[in-house]
């Protein structure tokens, strides 16, 4: 084994899958079995231990990740609040699934939009618009997505209940048409706004 090239290649899986990769995937992943796994992951660790360097390698349900370092925080902040939100319209259809379905699972996620959302949650994750909400009790525990009081602030609500309800026929359109779902393409009834009645109408005359 070139233990140093199998440990880049942990730390290269372990900084793409965004969530916690557990060790039977990582020794799968690897081409290892499990107490190589392990050995290589207490070598990351102690690398990533070092006060140099701003990550930490974070043991997190049943699972590894890379984490950047409490002590970091303050930092992050500053970045998170310095830059322009932008989010593409991929991010803003999954967010709207998330707000309107929430917790919702990748996979629940993915059947609405009929494309991966891997890229889009860890964005969103990383903006601090959702949050994990534990897991669900089926096959695998996948992991639940919700949204968090960033997501109010950005979005100018008090609470969730000030989402704009959403009409049956919206939520059908939705199923057929993930691509159409956007918290921007529903408005509250204020003045000079489109309300929901008459965007139910629109919807109507496309089909």
């Amino acid at each position: 084994m070139q233990q140093e090239y199998k440990l880049g290649q942990m730390e290269a899986l372990l900084f793409a899958a965004g969530e916690p990769l557990g060790v039977p995937q990582l020794a799968e992943l690897l081409g290892l079995n499990k107490p190589q796994t392990w050995e290589l992951l207490g070598l990351l660790q102690e690398e990533y231990n070092t006060d140099k360097r701003g990550l930490e390698l974070r043991e997190v349900a049943e699972g590894w990740q890379l984490c950047t370092k409490a002590c970091h925080h303050e930092a992050i902040l500053q970045l998170a609040n310095t830059q322009e939100l932008k989010l593409s319209n991929a991010s803003m259809e999954t967010l709207a699934i998330i707000a309107y379905r929430q917790p919702v699972t990748r996979a629940e996620m993915e059947a609405i939009r009929g494309v991966k959302v891997d890229g889009v949650v860890n964005t969103l994750l990383e903006w601090e618009l959702i949050a994990e909400a534990g897991r669900k009790e089926t096959a695998g525990r996948p992991i639940l997505y919700k949204t968090t009081k960033r997501f109010l602030e950005v979005f100018g609500l008090k609470t969730l209940k000030d989402l704009p309800a959403m009409p049956d026929i919206l939520a059908e359109d939705a199923a057929r048409h993930p691509q159409q779902l956007s918290l921007l393409d529903i408005e509250e009834d204020d003045e000079g706004e489109e309300t929901i009645a008459e965007k139910k109408d629109t919807v109507s005359d496309k089909e």
